[in-house]
């Protein structure tokens, strides 16, 4: 019986070892991916990732295929918005970058970020100061929608 406890503690031990290096290579693989997931951090934006919208959106500014770039009527929602933020001037504007989910999911998720922030720029240089203004994480639009929806900021005043 002293061979097959043996046999029996050995085999314990190898469980718990293997149990041990699974978890560590999951926690490894786990903040790898997650490092690929995120977005370019070349501006500070997901300081208001976790906030939720609230109603419905002010406006939605709706961008070209592939591009990031404000067109000249988009400067009115910049208006709009100054609009809104003069009539609270403890209110915050969030902006929620979408995109659709055909193409590759990471550009498209960068693509969502950098119209996000480009509206962002725009309300800046309007005059909002930059700690009003909060990026929520890119979001894919489901189910039928047209495609211009899949190409848009959308900016609430809460």
């Amino acid at each position: 019986m002293a061979a097959n406890d043996d046999d029996e503690s050995t085999a314990v031990v190898v469980g718990v070892l293997a149990g041990i290096a699974l978890a560590v290579i999951a926690v490894i693989y786990g903040a790898s991916a997650g490092k690929l997931a995120l977005p370019d951090a070349k501006a500070p934006m997901e300081q208001g990732a976790e906030i939720a919208p609230v109603g419905e959106a002010l406006a939605k500014v709706h961008f070209a295929v592939g591009s990031a770039a404000l067109s000249e009527a988009d400067q009115a929602v910049v208006g709009k918005t100054l609009d809104a933020l003069a009539s609270n001037p403890s209110a915050i504007v969030l902006l929620s970058g979408f995109h659709d989910p055909s193409g590759d999911a990471v550009r498209n998720a960068e693509l969502a970020r950098e119209r996000a922030v480009a509206v962002r720029d725009a309300l800046v240089a309007a005059g909002v100061a930059a700690d009003r203004v909060k990026l929520r994480k890119p979001e894919s639009t489901l189910g039928s929608g047209s495609d211009e929806e899949g190409r848009r900021v959308e900016i609430r005043v809460q």
